[in-house]
């Protein structure tokens, strides 16, 4: 989550916890402490792929920050002014603060390597997207009259209260979309195809699968307003042939055990030299993926690694017309937007009419 919630967050868990000790204090110290795990984006790891998989990794792991709660509540013990205040209630202050940011963050699309320096791959189960308003704006409110009211900790609790049943609130939504893509991937055999379920930006509302197929994957847009309509997979090639000469590349081999298989590759004249890229499809639309990465260039009739990858920006920008078609999609017009919207003609997969009659598709 971006680093206003999770401060809102670590704010709202101080206050509830030690606020009607320490009162406004434990709040700003809450803020303070929640933010605290994101300062790794300020590390440079050497190359662009290194930069982004590398986050969320030891400042987001679980034995790391246990640890420093743990260390916390000793010295705050030991030598703080509050010397009335148990062991056991520091220990929660600092704990809760700490752990339950890499665990919001594992409920988001990229997930967290909350078992750092084990190598399992981050831990994801997306139910919120990065930035949703609905999430941070009843918390941030909550806040602000706690400080104002001086009832730091009835407001924080409340704050605490509707943030749970919003992700609830996701996880019921989750499980409905999931429930009504069943027989469509049946249909399609592709029951045991990896599969990426999110909401889409700000919202709980419209919610975007992803089905990888081999070369190919699928594209739906699922709003909760549908009724009986069945969900749309539409098609897209992933440039998987290409996937060996990837992973030949230390910085392809890692993107590939960050990403999974939600990876597509293709090949673009960069500087006027053959690239290959690998665009991450978990985060944006077709043809708006913010995040793609040089992983070789092709010298002398061969491909060879880059030495440092460079992330390359989307081709196209969402315009505000987008999100207002967003919107309306999510509120259950399946003619105002199509999962593949933005998608680029070179990318399509072959000369098919894709299912959406979107005025944006090519």
């Amino acid at each position: 989550m971006d680093s206003v919630t999770q401060a809102a967050l670590g704010a709202a868990l101080g206050g509830a916890v030690l606020g009607q000790r320490l009162g406004r204090k434990a709040v700003l110290i809450g803020a303070l402490l929640g933010t605290l795990p994101d300062l790794d984006i300020a590390i440079d790891y050497g190359d662009a792929v290194s930069n982004v998989t590398e986050h969320r990794g030891f400042s987001h792991s679980l034995f790391v920050l246990t640890g420093l709660a743990g260390l916390l509540t000793f010295l705050s013990a030991r030598s703080a002014p509050a010397r009335d205040i148990p062991l056991g209630q520091w220990a929660a202050f600092f704990g809760l603060i700490l752990i339950t940011h890499p665990l919001l963050d594992a409920l988001t699309t990229y997930g967290t390597q909350l078992f750092w320096p084990l190598e399992s791959p981050p831990v994801a189960w997306p139910i919120i997207f990065i930035i949703d308003p609905f999430y941070s704006l009843p918390l941030l409110a909550c806040l602000v009259i706690a400080l104002f009211t001086r009832r730091v900790r009835r407001w924080c609790a409340w704050g605490l209260g509707v943030s749970c049943v919003y992700l609830l609130l996701a996880f019921s939504a989750k499980l409905n979309v999931e429930h009504r893509l069943a027989p469509v991937l049946a249909n399609q055999g592709l029951v045991d195809a990896p599969i990426l379920v999110q909401p889409t930006p700000f919202n709980i509302l419209l919610w975007r699968a992803t089905v990888v197929d081999g070369d190919r994957y699928h594209e739906s847009l699922v709003s909760l307003f549908d009724r009986d309509a069945p969900p749309t997979l539409e098609p897209l090639r992933r440039g998987a042939a290409l996937e060996e000469i990837a992973l030949d590349s230390r910085a392809g081999q890692r993107l590939a055990w960050f990403a999974g298989p939600f990876l597509r590759y293709e090949m673009r004249p960069i500087d006027g030299q053959l690239t290959l890229l690998a665009t991450d499809i978990r985060l944006g639309f077709p043809g708006y993926h913010p995040f793609n990465f040089t992983l070789a260039t092709r010298q002398d009739n061969a491909w060879r690694p880059v030495a440092a990858s460079v992330e390359i920006g989307s081709e196209r920008d969402v315009e505000l017309t987008t999100l207002s078609r967003l919107a309306a999609r999510a509120a259950g017009d399946r003619n105002a937007l199509c999962a593949t919207a933005f998608v680029m003609p070179k990318w399509q997969p072959d000369p098919l009419a894709l299912p959406c009659a979107s005025p944006t598709n090519p």
